[in-house]
């Protein structure tokens, strides 16, 4: 791909492991974004001091020793997305530790954007024990780019304006099909953030899933605690079945990315196109029909 970008990281979690409590004002003054003005040096020589921020700190830098290899996925990923979106600049980007702040592990506002390198330890660090399993099983060195690749593509993908079921299904299956362009060496499961066995699942119930969506009439419902059931985090999708037990969660996703893959396929439409195009539209486009 000929298109260049520059990347601009900083290792801030050394920074301020390294830095003495004398040091504290130094730092203020150089990163002023990291540290909210309501919060006097005390709060922060209290966190350096502060016994389990001292392990986490460790345990981060066990893991992440160097960070040449996650500079060559950002700079990919940013490749990408100045080829698609011209007008895109690179953010600056900070490296922190974040307390395991896994709902929100990765930040992006005003040019600048920071990653929690404590949320990517491993599913089975010590660290997260009490993180439920279906959350952790994505707290991953592998899925930072993932998660940085959705917070991007929800900067270009308009918010969904249809309540539907279907409307919230095509919203995030227009987020999952940019970041499949932005990250074309990830596999669509790391995509979804599902297990190759959970996708394997997916692929191979996709026509029931979809035969009980359409029998119960749910793609024009409006009802909430559909996006409980099928499209928000869980431990699996919620059809009050069986087969429950067996299902990955946010099988709306899924269902909502293979209908955007179909109307990319039969419609030969633009990306610009795609994201666009109200979702009844998509869908009546698309001439979806699941795997059999």
């Amino acid at each position: 791909m000929a298109v260049t970008v520059d990347t601009d990281i900083v290792r801030f979690d050394l920074e301020f492991d390294k830095a003495s409590e004398g040091e504290i004002p130094q730092l203020k003054a150089k990163y002023p974004q990291l540290f909210p003005q309501q919060y006097p040096d005390s709060f922060w020589i209290a966190k350096k001091r502060d016994t389990l921020l001292q392990a986490l700190a460790r345990e981060v830098q066990k893991s992440f020793p160097d960070f040449s290899e996650q500079e060559v996925q950002l700079r990919l990923l940013f490749q990408h997305l100045k080829y698609y979106f011209p007008d895109f600049e690179p953010p600056r980007v900070y490296t922190v530790i974040s307390e395991v702040d896994y709902k929100d592990p990765v930040l992006w506002a005003a040019g600048e954007m920071s990653i929690g390198l404590d949320n990517y330890l491993g599913a089975t660090h010590p660290f997260y024990e009490g993180i439920p399993l279906y959350i952790s099983a994505n707290m991953e060195p592998d899925q930072m780019i993932v998660d940085v690749a959705n917070l991007a593509s929800r900067a270009y993908v308009p918010p969904a304006r249809d309540r539907s079921f279907l409307g919230q299904m095509l919203y995030h299956g227009k987020l999952l099909y940019l970041q499949s362009l932005l990250l074309p060496l990830k596999s669509e499961a790391s995509i979804l953030g599902y297990s190759e066995s959970e996708l394997q699942w997916a692929q191979e119930n996709e026509m029931d899933i979809w035969r009980y969506f359409v029998e119960r009439e749910v793609l024009y419902d409006t009802n909430p605690k559909l996006l409980n059931q099928f499209i928000n985090p869980a431990p699996f999708s919620k059809f009050y079945l069986e087969i429950d037990n067996e299902s990955p969660g946010r099988i709306g996703r899924y269902m909502g990315l293979q209908m955007v893959k179909a109307f990319m396929d039969n419609t030969g439409s633009s990306l610009s196109e795609m994201l666009t195009i109200p979702a009844d539209q998509l869908y009546q486009q698309s001439k979806y029909k699941p795997k059999k």
